[in-house]
């Protein structure tokens, strides 16, 4: 007997989306020793096979995987949006809150000090998130041959490829979270050898065959926003080649996405007019979406929202703030730095953001109550939608009060998360308020987005020597961020903040420069999106950045960082969780180091 899961779909004011309430339905045929057919009836609650072949049965169990981008089931560890493992890893960010609070069964603190053992709960249930996903990508392709008559060829061929983008991308997450992991496909199951799969073979050949697979039969348009396209398999694709530095193959993919690409909803790739407009669930699913999870509030059920992004708000906020809780995801010091700039707005590239005059003034230790005046130096405008500091509007919410919206400074830090936040103009309609907090809302969270894709083609191209080329795609970036009538305005409308910015105006000297150009540009632009511990090690720059920022951090932040260290050779990925360690005994090698 086989056990598969599946989902609906629901519909927002705003867009068609996958949604995921979970069915569980069991492959059980009811039959009587008799010929009367009104006595054969199906058990209640249980499909008959030819339900699960129909087109609609396919259908379920396909959104059933859509459904496993966000984690749901797991902890908030699980979600493909990555903010534990990729920013608060990565140093964008700290675990926040308070020392005590771990946010129910999670204990980030680990994330943030590199203390991450084989017993850990979230990479267990990381590992268990991302293979349920697989198991139901597979759970498709292994019912397409048994299709029913409804379902066309052209459906097969659809459903088929949707199913292996979805498994290359958990396969792509298990990758960089655990680097050996065994692969499974749909020819396997209990009872016919899953459980004798080692973790001894790359799997980066599998994951490409799975999204070259994609994109060669996933058509341009869906009938969903939420759906894969041809293009986003493209953009999959050549980013899994990027990742194995094999810029080659990566470079022709990324100029097609760049000069063809669309959305699944038919709109031609390009960057949002707004910096800000990437992060507003009213403008989700736009030109600069290429795969993004899918949310909806108000279905009957949160874990078809942003569940993950549930703590990450200012704490103690009451009606003035959003959601009130809990204060997790607090961006670091030294991120805020980074928005430093030059007189003629360009990044501090010689990391001189860090030292004296050029560290963000900021509010550590002052009473709400107190006199204080924001930082009046130049800075990127993104630091403001970016990161939510006191003595600047909070979105449409009130001037950032400081201290009163931070649960312990001390452990913290004096900065709010501020990019997925919901407006006040918002609450209740795109937020779910069925539950303990408003902060189930119903916005976006882009796996790719065109920005990303830009940044990523740049390095393509710094590596092929085409370092012009690559000042473009960055410029093209900084660009939309120049954008002044979408930077953060007080309430009569002036600038918050003295915003500087301007384009790399002289082409980059060296190679060398222009890496360093796109690798920060990444950092400011994709800042607590999940990306970036994950470009360190891809970068092979993960102990030196890592440990740099440790030495920082920890003499703002000694209840947190004191101590800590990133271990090379080690700390790249997470251990094999002890738990699969020991369900197949002798079966798995544990990663170095653990």
């Amino acid at each position: 007997m086989n056990n598969y899961l599946i989902v609906g779909k629901s519909q927002t004011m705003k867009k068609i989306i996958l949604r995921g309430t979970i069915v569980t339905l069991v492959l059980t045929m009811v039959t009587f020793a008799c010929k009367d057919k009104f006595l054969d009836v199906p058990a209640t609650g249980q499909l008959a096979s030819n339900q699960l072949t129909s087109k609609a049965g396919l259908e379920g169990i396909l959104l059933s995987s859509y459904a496993q981008l966000n984690g749901r089931g797991f902890s908030r560890a699980t979600s493909s949006y990555n903010w534990v493992r990729g920013s608060v890893s990565g140093g964008e960010a700290n675990k926040g809150s308070n020392s005590g609070d771990g946010g129910g069964n999670t204990n980030f603190s680990t994330f943030q000090r590199y203390e991450i053992l084989p017993s850990n709960g979230d990479i267990n249930d990381k590992w268990r998130g991302m293979y349920e996903g697989i198991s139901r990508a597979n759970a498709v392709l292994r019912t397409l041959p048994s299709a029913s008559a409804d379902v066309s060829e052209a459906d097969k061929k659809r459903l088929a490829a949707e199913a292996r983008f979805l498994r290359g991308h958990y396969y792509f997450e298990l990758k960089r979270s655990f680097n050996m992991v065994p692969y499974v496909d749909e020819t396997l199951d209990y009872g016919t050898g899953i459980e004798l799969v080692k973790n001894d073979v790359d799997i980066w050949p599998k994951i490409e065959a799975d999204f070259k697979f994609a994109q060669d039969n996933l058509p341009e348009t869906q009938g969903a926003a939420g759906r894969a396209n041809k293009w986003a398999a493209t953009a999959y694709l050549a980013k899994t080649y990027l990742y194995q530095k094999n810029y080659t193959a990566a470079k022709p993919l990324f100029d097609q996405v760049i000069a063809n690409g669309q959305t699944t909803n038919g709109k031609k790739y390009g960057l949002a007019a707004n910096f800000t407009d990437v992060f507003n669930a009213a403008k989700d699913n736009s030109e600069e979406s290429v795969f993004a999870i899918q949310a909806a509030v108000n279905t009957g059920d949160v874990s078809n929202s942003a569940q993950e992004l549930d703590l990450n708000f200012p704490y103690n906020t009451g009606s003035n703030g959003p959601a009130g809780c809990c204060g997790f995801f607090a961006p670091s010091f030294e991120l805020a730095n980074s928005f430093r700039v030059d007189a003629n707005g360009l990044p501090l590239l010689d990391g001189s953001y860090n030292s004296g005059a050029n560290q963000l003034k900021n509010d550590q230790g002052i009473d709400s109550k107190a006199a204080f005046t924001p930082d009046a130096g130049p800075v990127d405008p993104r630091l403001d939608w970016s990161i939510g500091r006191r003595g600047i509007p909070y979105l449409d919410w009130m001037v950032h009060p400081g201290l009163d919206w931070i649960r312990d400074q001390s452990y913290a830090g004096p900065f709010s998360p501020k990019k997925f936040v919901f407006y006040r103009s918002q609450d209740k309609t795109l937020t779910d308020g069925s539950s303990w907090t408003d902060g189930y809302s119903a916005i976006n969270y882009n796996i790719i987005r065109f920005a990303d894709v830009l940044l990523m083609a740049a390095e393509v191209e710094i590596e092929a020597g085409s370092l012009e080329v690559a000042r473009g795609y960055i410029n093209r970036v900084r660009t939309r961020a120049a954008n002044a009538d979408a930077w953060v305005k007080t309430s009569d409308g002036t600038n918050a903040a003295n915003y500087v910015i301007s384009t790399y105006t002289t082409p980059f000297a060296s190679k060398e420069a222009a890496l360093a150009a796109v690798r920060f540009e990444r950092k400011l632009e994709l800042s607590g999106e999940g990306h970036r511990f994950y470009d360190l090690v891809r970068w092979g720059v993960a102990a030196p950045v890592l440990n740099a920022f440790l030495s920082y951090e920890s003499q703002k932040l000694p209840l947190g960082y004191s101590g800590a260290k990133f271990t090379a050779g080690k700390d790249e990925y997470f251990p094999i969780p002890q738990v699969q360690m020991d369900l197949q005994k002798g079966v798995f090698k544990q990663n170095p180091g653990y």
